[in-house]
Formats: C-alpha cells, sequence, structure tokens
C-alpha cells in the first residue's frame, strides 16, 4: 500500500522544544555544567513508587517501577555536588537564568506570572536521584511568528537537565550527574495541522529565537524537540528525543504513516469476532514444550531460568504480521512493549515456524491452548516474577489495537522512526515543590527584561554579515550551526579572514561529519588553538583540515598529538624550492607540451608531498614562476 496522503489525515503536531541555558552554573547550585571524563564517585539507588498528593499511582511511575531495575550514578566533583545527590537540598533558584527565561517568554510576546512556584515532576525512570524533576511555569500564552503566520504559544517552563544515560541493561541503568541539573527552557507550542516541512520551518524558527539571544548552549544534545503527534480520529502520542530537524520531519513522516495504519488495523479487528483473553483459560505454560526446541534465542532463556508461555487470541490469525504500510505491523508494536519490560522479544503465529522453531513445535503449542483454525497465539519467554505483568500489558495492547492508536510515550530512533516507551503520564504526576519557596517577579524587573529583548533573527543574521562581511548563505550557515560562539571568538584575531573561518566550521567540518567522523571529539579548545597557530604562521591552511580528521577519528585527541602523528610541520621557503625545482625537472616533456596548463597536474604532485605543511596558494604561485622560467629559456 502506498503512503498516506498527510493532507488527509488529518495530521496534527505540537512542539515541546527543551533548550539549554548558557549560564555556567546548574539550575539549583553553583556546579558548573561541564563534561566529565572520569567519574571518582559511584552511588546506587532503588527507586520506589510513592502515590501523589492525589492519593494516586502515575502510570509511567507504575510502568517504569515494573522492570524493578537498579540505578547506579556516577558523579565528579567538577561538575555536580550533594545537590545532585539529593543528599542536600536545593539553592536558590539561579538568578541569571531566571533572567534568561523571562527576557525568552517577553521574546514570544507570553505572559509572565507574577509570582512562579517550583513543581515536582514525577520523574522514576532514574534520570533524576531524587524520583522527580524541579520545573517552574513561568508564562503562558504569546506567539511565534513564521512566514507571516502566528503561531500560538502554550506554556514556558523553566527547569533543571535529567541526568546522562550511560548504558541500560535488563537489570541496570548507569547515569552520570554531570548533565543533572543544567538549567533547561521548555517552550510548548499549540498543535498545528501541516506537513512536516512545515513543522521543520516552526522548530527552525523557534531555535533561531533562542540564538538571537546569544544566552543559549550549542551543540547536539544541548536543544530537543519533542513532538506531540496525532490523526483524525486518533490519541496524542508524544515522541521524545528529536535533536535534528531533519530527524523530526521523519518522525512526523514515520508516525503518520504507523498511526494512519494502526487505524487501518483496528477497521479490520472490529470486524472480526473476537473473544476477551482470559488469563486462566487462554494463557499456558509451554516451557517443557521447548525444552528440547532449536531456536537458540529460546535454549538461551531457558539456560537462564526463564519459563514459556503461550497466549491464545480467538480469530486473530493473520493479525499479527497484517501491514497496511511496510513495517506497520501489530506483532512489531507487541514486540516493541515486551523489549522494554526487559524481555527479548516475542513470537506470533503469523511468524512461525522460523527462528529456530519448527512445526512439530508449533503443533504442540496449538493443542496445548486448544486452538482453532482461525485463532492465532502469541509464544514469550522471561522470568516467573515478570513474564506475567508482560502477559497483563500484552493483552491489554490487544484489546486497545480495535480503537486504533494508543495514547503512549514513544522514542524517536536515528533513522527517524519511533518505537515505543512508556505510557503516557497522568494529571497526578505534578506536585508542589516544597523546599523552596515562591519566587517573586516584580514589575521594575519586567520593565528591565523588555529593554533586554533581543533583535530579530532578520537583524541578527543582517548585522552577522555586515560585521564579519560574509556572504548571505555562509551567514545563514555560521548562525544555524553549533559553532557561532566560537567563531566570534576566533575571529577577533585580525589575522585570520572571517569568511575562512566559517567556511571551515561549516564546511570543511561538516563534510568529516559526512565521512562517519566525530565532532564531538573536536573540543571548542582545539579549534581555537589551531586557527591560533595559523595565524602565528605556524601551520598552513590545508592543515586544518588534516588535524580536524586525525582528532574526529579518534586517532589523536590534541592539535599538537595530531600535528606530531601527521608529521605537520612548516616547511621553509628554500626546502619548497627544492622540492618544486625536482617536480619541475622530472616533468619537462608535460611542460613543453602543454606550457602553463601544466600547473594543474604539478599542483596534484606536489600536494601529495608537502600537503598541510605550505600553503597551496603559496606553491601554486611559486610553482607558475618556475614554469614560466623554465618555458622562457627554452
Amino acid at each position: 500500500m502506498s503512503e498516506p496522503q498527510i493532507d488527509k489525515i488529518g495530521l496534527k503536531v505540537g512542539l515541546e522544544i527543551h533548550q539549554q541555558l548558557a549560564t555556567g552554573k546548574k539550575l539549583f547550585c553553583n556546579c558548573p555544567p561541564i563534561e566529565s571524563e572520569v567519574y571518582p564517585i559511584k552511588f546506587f539507588r532503588k527507586l520506589r513508587l510513592a502515590k501523589s498528593e492525589l492519593g494516586e499511582f502515575d502510570p509511567t511511575a507504575v510502568f517504569e517501577r515494573s522492570k524493578d531495575k537498579t540505578i547506579v550514578y556516577h558523579a565528579n566533583p567538577a561538575s555536580s555536588c550533594l545537590v545532585e545527590q539529593d543528599e542536600e537540598p536545593p539553592h536558590d533558584v539561579n538568578n541569571e537564568t531566571k533572567e534568561i527565561a523571562l527576557i525568552i517568554a517577553a521574546s514570544l510576546k507570553s505572559n509572565i506570572f507574577n509570582e512562579i512556584h517550583v513543581m515536582r515532576k514525577l520523574v522514576i525512570d532514574g534520570s533524576n536521584t531524587s524520583g522527580f524533576q524541579r520545573t517552574m511555569l513561568i508564562s503562558q500564552g504569546g506567539y511565534l511568528e513564521v512566514d507571516g503566520k502566528k503561531i500560538g504559544v502554550q506554556s514556558i517552563c523553566l527547569e533543571e537537565d535529567a541526568a546522562k544515560l550511560l548504558s541500560d541493561t535488563t537489570d541496570v541503568r548507569e547515569y552520570s550527574l554531570d548533565r543533572l541539573g543544567i538549567p533547561l527552557v521548555e517552550i510548548a507550542l499549540d498543535p498545528v495541522s501541516g506537513k512536516p516541512d512545515e513543522v521543520r520551518k516552526i522548530a527552525l524558527s523557534l531555535g533561531r529565537l533562542l540564538r538571537a539571544t546569544k544566552k543559549v548552549e550549542r551543540g547536539l544534545g544541548s536543544i530537543r524537540q519533542d513532538v506531540n503527534v496525532s490523526i483524525q480520529g486518533g490519541k496524542v502520542v508524544e515522541v521524545k528525543g528529536v535533536q535534528q530537524l531533519d530527524q523530526l520531519e521523519k518522525v512526523i513522516e514515520y508516525e503518520a504513516k504507523r498511526q494512519h495504519g494502526l487505524n487501518i488495523i483496528a477497521e479490520k479487528l472490529r470486524e472480526i469476532e473476537t473473544e476477551r483473553i482470559a488469563k486462566e483459560r487462554d494463557v499456558k505454560d509451554v516451557t517443557e514444550i521447548f525444552k528440547n526446541c532449536k531456536s537458540k534465542v529460546i535454549q538461551k532463556t531457558l539456560k537462564e531460568g526463564a519459563i514459556i508461555k503461550a497466549i491464545r487470541i480467538k480469530n486473530f490469525s493473520g493479525m499479527f504480521g497484517f501491514e497496511p504500510y511496510e513495517g506497520i505491523r501489530l506483532g512489531k508494536q507487541l514486540g516493541e512493549l515486551v523489549r522494554f519490560f526487559g524481555l527479548g522479544g516475542v513470537f506470533h503465529s503469523d511468524e512461525l515456524p522460523n527462528y529456530g522453531i519448527e512445526e512439530s513445535d508449533i503443533q504442540q503449542v496449538k493443542k496445548t491452548l486448544e486452538l482453532g483454525l482461525k485463532d492465532g497465539f502469541l509464544i514469550l519467554a522471561g522470568e516467573q516474577q515478570k513474564i506475567d505483568l508482560v502477559i497483563e500489558s500484552i493483552i491489554k495492547r490487544i484489546e486497545d489495537a480495535k480503537n486504533g492508536v494508543p495514547a503512549e510515550t514513544r522514542a524517536a530512533t536515528s533513522t527517524g522512526e519511533t518505537v515505543f516507551l512508556r505510557p503516557r503520564p497522568g494529571a497526578s504526576r505534578m506536585y508542589p515543590e516544597t523546599d523552596i519557596p515562591p519566587i517573586i517577579v516584580e514589575k521594575r524587573e519586567l520593565e528591565e527584561i523588555q529593554k533586554k529583548i533581543p533583535k530579530s533573527w532578520d537583524e541578527t543574521i543582517s548585522e552577522l554579515q555586515k560585521t564579519y562581511q560574509l556572504n548571505p548563505q555562509l551567514t545563514m550557515q555560521i548562525f544555524d550551526s553549533d559553532y557561532l560562539v566560537l567563531f566570534e571568538s576566533i575571529c577577533k584575531d585580525s589575522r585570520i579572514s572571517p569568511n575562512f573561518v566559517a567556511s571551515v566550521l561549516c564546511g570543511t567540518i561538516t563534510n568529516l561529519e559526512r565521512r562517519g567522523l566525530d565532532s564531538k571529539l573536536l573540543k571548542s579548545n582545539e579549534i581555537e588553538k589551531a586557527f591560533s597557530l595559523l595565524a602565528d604562521n605556524k601551520i598552513a591552511k590545508e592543515s586544518l583540515e588534516i588535524i580536524f580528521e586525525s582528532i574526529m577519528s579518534g586517532k589523536t585527541h590534541t592539535v599538537f598529538e595530531a600535528m606530531e602523528k601527521t608529521s605537520i610541520n612548516k616547511m621553509d621557503s628554500l626546502e619548497l624550492g627544492k622540492i618544486l625545482d625536482e617536480i619541475v625537472e622530472a616533468n619537462l616533456k608535460m611542460i613543453e607540451e602543454h606550457g602553463l596548463r601544466a600547473i594543474s597536474p604539478l599542483m596534484g604532485i606536489a600536494m601529495k608531498t608537502m600537503r598541510g605543511k605550505i600553503d597551496g596558494q603559496k606553491i601554486n604561485q611559486l610553482l607558475e614562476e618556475k614554469i614560466k622560467r623554465k618555458l622562457g629559456s627554452s
């Protein structure tokens, strides 16, 4: 089946932008937000479930607690303190952070509250040592103007970032605390009806407004988009962790296709007479049947002490594998659900025999389940204490399948798809913070904030272009990149051309990334050091790409180490002249035949020997002189 037509399925998308603020300090303490490489402190936690002040359990918390994981935290005193370890109450809210949040709210014409209350948002996945995230509602209302159209602002919050996930296994989840507590501004926009590229434009416009303040962090992970996606007749699905604009478009397209596909599956299910699944009648222990099974997956789980259960679903034959669109199947949705409980996966009747499970195994399962010709079944393996909980979730998901799209939270993948993360949180997730008094915003403070609203994006771009004499395209590239602050810092040295700096930051580094190299390995201080060496005439322009390639490939860590490993050293004019004389003498026949046109191939030969050791322009100039001299003498 062809892809769904976006404009005919009632697609609505609401954006939530989470942007780290550049204050140099965390939200509730004075620790600097620096990324650590070593963690001398290590401690463990086991998070438990507690009722909210309304006396209810949040569904997200119930789901996370069911995984029963041990949380391991790694900390470095250079980037976190007792506040992050939840061994000390939070300090007062960082004033600079509060001011930046108010400036952003004022820039979006949002209505700022004169009294701000800090709230606790329940988080039980371990990403916060306290079991909750502190957040405060700064303002509501306002708008963002995009191509003459006003996109409404629902709310603006100031909150603390979560800990950084290091690893996640079946029983243990590990975090580092260097990111925990970094101030974030969260901006939620009204849902819009439109195509994915229009939503991308809205996200780009909001990102540009934030960067125009020059008070926000840049780089991968410093800004994240959560997307609320729904189609006509469906529930809202929240997709978390979209970090790049190209990924944003793909995620919206995939989620629209997935949701429309689930609606088609629901329509087909409503035509089938299915019975309600009863655990006593439809769930059977089939461990004995699979004791001698040839499936490596099943044998591995049995050795780990797992049991195997099968579930009968009446009149469900063909429905697990039914695929309205490529990759959109109910069987795949159930597989995602099972894996997030820590189980390896689930086998369904529409894909068997396969994976080492033979026809003889299937016949025994059918007999045990008393399966009818039109019935389907599922097989899954897991620990005794966990498997029944997973089966309950599977039964609920199958019963919900008749209703189409379930309200849930999903995670964006690097390929632009989405996977199940957890159920949607409930209203009982939020309650007041008792350790921090209300924050008063005075009228005088609001008046001062109005004076600090940054220039519009158009004015900022125009000023940037004029200051550094850049062309319009390069100006936009450097502004939208993660390197604007670094660019301006490097350009303080008048010996370096801003155009050259911008082309290296937006061109050379980007091209190296496209070759699969990692720009996160290239630290800003090392980039600045390389340009400083260039300004001091200690390296050639061509050396920059060689140095950056060495660092981004992981072969070296610093500029000087890269120079040593790649044998970059400045060549003097005497040595250069000698090498060029040798090249000219070795290619006299070519020079006689082609004259000055021989410069191009001879430059190629010269650059193989001298790339990175001396400026290419200088090599070209001297080579041309030597060829002219040789032609004149002959």
